[in-house]
């Protein structure tokens, strides 16, 4: 079987997003200088632009967000979407790296289920990490205690 060329990976990648994160973001995840780092299988598995890590393609078909990657997600998503804003206490220790605890969320786009890669905003929508939510978006608003995001990478800016 012949392998996939960059261009028709970047077409797969950006119909992944636009299903996993809704239409318009795969073109907003995905669009000008790529470089695709592939497995053994030949198959896409890390995605940058220049120099930035934007996102890993998983064994599971879906794609896990690196902090270049939450970033033209922002740009490319209208506010909630994917969202879990946390209040001006912990948006230091967010942006370290640390997870996002329920008791300081104070927004949360309400789709937001288990499991899907969401990005922690601040109070002004600033991007201060990327992760995976552990709980539904209800319950990260009801709950005070316990980790609505697992943090993968913070933005120390």
């Amino acid at each position: 079987m012949e392998e996939k060329s960059d261009e028709e990976w970047i077409l797969d990648l950006q119909d992944i997003a636009d299903y996993q994160f809704g239409k318009g973001a795969g073109e907003g995840l995905f669009t000008g200088d790529i470089r695709i780092e592939r497995s053994r299988t030949g198959r896409a598995r890390q995605i940058h632009s220049e120099d930035e890590y934007i996102a890993t393609h998983t064994k599971g078909g879906r794609l896990s967000l690196g902090i270049e990657g939450g970033k033209r997600l922002r740009k490319s998503l209208e506010f909630p979407a994917y969202r879990v804003r946390v209040g001006e206490e912990s948006e230091i220790y967010v942006r370290e790296g640390k997870n996002a605890f329920a008791k300081f969320v104070i927004d949360v786009d309400p789709n937001i289920r288990p499991k899907d890669e969401v990005m922690v905003v601040g109070e002004n929508d600033c991007l201060l990490a990327v992760g995976r939510a552990k709980m539904s978006a209800d319950a990260m608003l009801d709950f005070n205690r316990g980790v609505a995001v697992k943090v993968r990478e913070g933005q120390l800016e």
